[in-house]
């Protein structure tokens, strides 16, 4: 679209401002103050916040005394739609000052957002602490632009939003809405109140700063320096050098809030010494370097559960007003559950826990599987159902005849986990279950592979994997005739990196599809999707000695 032309750094940096807030969960308290009813308390007192994990990503680091032969080794693996402005593609960035990293950048974004240089590397988790506050304003019943504050009458400040239409598809037009800000930030007038929203990162602009300065590190010193600009408002951060050095950090822009309120319900807005200013320090969030067990391991779970026990950032050590995330995804259990079990960790042991499709028998979707498995068949059908389901092996693997109806009852069970609502009756599950697997399928146990594949167009493949497996894959029918499911997110753009005790480094990686992602008539628009889909990764060419091919080099700017 050439509408957007030119781009200047102001759309860099306000693109960058309003895409982060959708990573940590912004959008939901507009959505709630957007419904016909106030959905929230008031808070009066204290108690833990409990918020919800969304999205999804994995990053694990293992250190030298937990590694085979000293290495460290270090997976890269966040999880993003594989298409669209948030889905990853490959840069390899040089520049005549030194800089010289690789990995995963966004549209419109000019620098890394997760990646790797010769001396170290770092992957990105989305974790969604607690970062939005709401407060209820106390209007004036005579002047709906007036609010309460410590006894005393405000004004609200009011301004234009111009908003560009286009009238009957091809007239261009501006009409102007009214907006309104109190001392707290930016309000909302709805049907049920005055709300004003105070939230992590409110008119910081810097975050491109922090990540070039990540990307310019040359050691842990320096990358720490980088995070401790707290630029960034979320993230969860796993950090590996060729040192040996592993590091593990719950980044996030942590309001300092005053203690002995319920800052998961709304504020009152009357109060000005509920108006936070600070956030918590880098060395207030919970982090762990080097831990003893020789290993850490992110996949949006609690911070204070990336290790084995006595490895752990101890919880008692931080404010409960922060809104800790407390929830354990299948990823981070099984993923702890595969590190912890293996004391001498290759190079190929890591890559099998990477590509890891089963889920644990401790993880919480396992319970709702069972009680499933566990109904007495009304049908034939019913019992063949419930015969495949309680001799699922829990894995996901292509040739699996029992994953498509185990996948979609703990998927079931995985979207209500995560919207909050009630459960559907098991054996409602179980029906629905039925008749979508046959829907697709025609039978009840396909094999996996026939079931989920990924590619674009009419060129597709097998893949193992499934929702919250380490081998993550989120897969949608998109077409009523389509007799498969295709893969439209989860694992993209991956690297696992090693270290040697020498201080040589190897890097394996793919990408979903190719460097080349929106130009169907390139040869590399999907030239990496069947090695993807076959779990082969490839050198990406960071060492020159590793490159095939010369790769060509464009300028981007003389400045």
């Amino acid at each position: 679209n050439l509408d957007v032309l030119p781009v200047t750094p102001q759309d860099v940096i306000a693109a960058h401002m309003f895409r982060h807030l959708l990573f940590y969960g912004f959008e939901q308290s507009i959505t709630d103050l957007r419904a016909e009813t106030r959905q929230f308390e008031i808070s009066e007192a204290p108690r833990l916040p409990n918020t919800a994990i969304t999205l999804g990503s994995n990053a694990t680091a293992v250190g030298p005394s937990r590694a085979q032969s000293g290495s460290t080794l270090l997976m890269i693996n966040s999880h993003q739609p594989l298409t669209g402005p948030v889905s990853w593609y490959e840069a390899h960035l040089q520049s005549g000052e030194g800089l010289n990293v690789m990995g995963g950048m966004f549209i419109g974004a000019p620098a890394l957002g997760v990646g790797f240089s010769e001396f170290h590397g770092w992957g990105a988790t989305v974790n969604q602490p607690d970062l939005v506050d709401v407060f209820v304003l106390d209007i004036d019943p005579d002047d709906d632009n007036r609010y309460r504050l410590d006894g005393e009458w405000q004004t609200l400040e009011q301004f234009d939003i111009p908003i560009k239409v286009r009238l009957w598809g091809w007239l261009p037009w501006t009409v102007k809405e009214k907006g309104y800000r109190s001392v707290h930030g930016p309000v909302m007038k709805t049907e049920h109140g005055t709300y004003a929203l105070r939230y992590a990162g409110i008119d910081e602009i810097r975050q491109v700063e922090q990540w070039l300065a990540m990307s310019a590190a040359r050691s842990f010193e320096e990358w720490q320096d980088a995070i401790a600009l707290q630029h960034i408002a979320s993230f969860n951060f796993v950090y590996a050098n060729a040192e040996g050095t592993i590091h593990f950090i719950h980044n996030a822009m942590m309001p300092r809030r005053a203690p002995g309120w319920r800052w998961d319900q709304y504020l009152p807005g009357d109060r000005s010494d509920l108006i936070w200013d600070d956030y918590l320090l880098l060395d207030e969030l919970p982090s762990v370097t080097n831990p003893a067990s020789g290993y850490v391991h992110s996949a949006n779970q609690s911070p204070f559960q990336i290790s084995s026990e006595g490895s752990n950032p101890p919880i008692e050590n931080y404010p409960k007003e922060s809104g800790w995330p407390t929830r354990m995804t299948n990823r981070a259990i099984r993923g702890l559950e595969l590190l912890e079990a293996d004391t001498e960790i290759s190079p190929a042991d890591f890559s099998a826990i990477k590509h890891d499709n089963a889920y644990s028998t401790q993880y919480r979707g396992y319970a709702y599987l069972r009680t499933i498995a566990e109904l007495e068949p009304h049908t034939d059908d019913e019992a063949s159902a419930l015969d495949l389901i309680a001799n699922w092996d829990l894995h996901t693997d292509k040739t699996n005849r029992h994953a498509a109806l185990g996948v979609c009852i703990l998927l079931t069970e995985w979207q209500g986990e995560r919207t909050g609502e009630p459960l559907p009756e098991p054996r409602d599950t179980l029906q629905e279950c039925m008749s979508s697997v046959q829907s697709v399928s025609g039978r009840l146990d396909p094999e996996w592979g026939s079931v989920q594949q990924h590619g674009r167009g009419d060129r597709m493949w097998p893949a193992a994997g499934g929702p919250d497996t380490l081998r993550a894959m989120y897969a949608e029918r998109l077409d009523d005739r389509d007799d498969y499911l295709t893969v439209v997110a989860g694992d993209g753009l991956y690297y696992l990196i090693e270290w040697s005790a020498e201080g040589n480094q190897t890097i394996l990686g793919t990408h979903q599809y190719g460097s080349q992602m929106t130009d169907p008539a390139s040869p590399h628009y999907l030239d990496q999707a069947e090695a993807f889909s076959m779990e082969v990764v490839r050198s990406p060419g960071f060492h020159p000695k590793n490159r095939t091919i010369g790769p060509a080099a464009y300028t981007v700017s003389d400045q």
